[in-house]
């Protein structure tokens, strides 16, 4: 079922593509991608945890965070990717069947990946601010 649903998202374009979208486009994504989650996310967290981990890394590399490169992680983005890595973790080993992942696991990976979320939507609204204020 994740990987029907996965396979009707709409995929981010490329960055060599080279167009400038607006940025309150892509927040407004990010928040409709959320919304549809959280009903699911309370019936089945477990299962519905490998979405929710998909939507935090593209966001995060839509945002312009090295989820792969240990070297350029520095200050806030140190701590965001810690974070996601963290909860990604879990993620994996959920999809791995691993048994001992607990309840308390899948919740804390969810948190701070709805931490992560709202830190997101919160740094994409400034850059939203800054790009309509130089229209």
């Amino acid at each position: 079922m994740v990987r029907e649903r996965s396979a009707g998202l709409k995929q981010p374009p490329a960055a060599h593509e080279g167009r400038v979208q607006d940025p309150g486009l892509a927040r407004h994504e990010w928040e409709s991608e959320m919304a549809a989650l959280e009903d699911e996310l309370a019936e089945d967290p477990a299962g519905t945890l490998p979405e929710l981990d998909d939507l935090i890394a593209r966001m995060l590399e839509e945002s312009g965070y090295e989820l792969h490169d240990p070297v350029v992680r520095s200050g806030d983005e140190r701590e965001v990717v810690a974070e996601y890595l963290a909860a990604h973790e879990i993620t994996g080993a959920l999809e791995r069947g691993a048994d001992d992942i607990s309840p308390g696991d899948v919740a804390a990976a969810i948190n701070g990946l709805r931490l992560i979320f709202d830190f997101l939507v919160a740094e994409r609204s400034d850059v939203d601010a800054n790009f309509n204020q130089h229209e």
